[in-house]
């Protein structure tokens, strides 16, 4: 099985919509997901998410699911120096770095902040909830893989947020989320592909071959946004900074 995460394009947080260069990324998306053979497709219920997938859908002739679990992974957190309410994605490397527990898969979400924040809540509602579908699929959470009771080469898509995404890349690798959520950028519309390998009759592990593909994008003579990226060099002042 063949497990797509994509990005919702440029967006509009204030309406919860696309920019029009997200819209344009959308329709590259769509020409690019047009020529695969999916299988069942999974959207967010927040806007920016849905008018992403709109276009693939229309053209696929499907209609997704809506799922609550999918929306952005917003959970508050202390800062540590800066204070409260704050991203748990968000997160100065000074500060987070500093703590071991962090770089653990089994202890990141024992910490104060993460325990205040009830991070790790949020984190097993995703987890599972994703769980029970990916068994509906026929590939069953044993431990740290997945017990093979109808093996199949589905493509099934999620059409979903940077936050979200990482949340599941963290659980199908086994890692902490806090290296995905503070090592990578998955630009807008961008697809990260996972499939499942069966080495062993009965027992498959999910590969990641894609990150943050943006090919469809050069295709289209559409450049990356830079939503999610930080400056390169604090002196860059046309860059985002904090």
């Amino acid at each position: 099985m063949k497990i797509l995460i994509i990005r919702h394009g440029d967006p509009d947080y204030e309406h919860d919509t696309l920019t029009e260069k997200g819209r344009r990324e959308a329709l590259a998306l769509a020409d690019r997901l047009e020529k695969l053979p999916i299988s069942a497709a999974y959207v967010s219920p927040l806007g920016r998410a849905r008018d992403t997938a709109a276009p693939a859908l229309e053209r696929k002739g499907m209609t997704a699911v809506t799922c609550d679990w999918l929306k952005e992974f917003w959970p508050r957190i202390n800062r540590g120096s800066e204070g409260e309410n704050h991203i748990v994605w968000d997160w100065l490397p000074a500060e987070w770095t500093a703590e071991e527990r962090y770089f653990d898969k089994n202890r990141w979400a024992e910490t104060e902040a993460m325990e205040e924040g009830g991070v790790g809540e949020s984190y097993r509602y995703v987890t599972e909830s994703f769980d029970r579908l990916i068994a509906s699929h026929g590939y069953r959470r044993e431990g740290a893989y997945y017990r093979v009771e109808q093996a199949n080469n589905d493509t099934i898509v999620f059409f979903c947020h940077f936050g979200l995404e990482c949340v599941l890349l963290s659980h199908l690798l086994n890692a902490s989320p806090m290296i995905f959520w503070h090592g990578s950028c998955a630009a807008p519309t961008s697809v990260t592909v996972l499939r499942s390998e069966e080495r062993r009759q009965g027992i498959a592990y999910f590969r990641m071959s894609n990150f943050g593909d943006t090919s469809h994008l050069y295709a289209a003579g559409e450049p990356e946004a830079e939503s999610a990226r930080f400056c390169e060099c604090y002196e860059n002042t046309w860059e985002r900074h904090d």
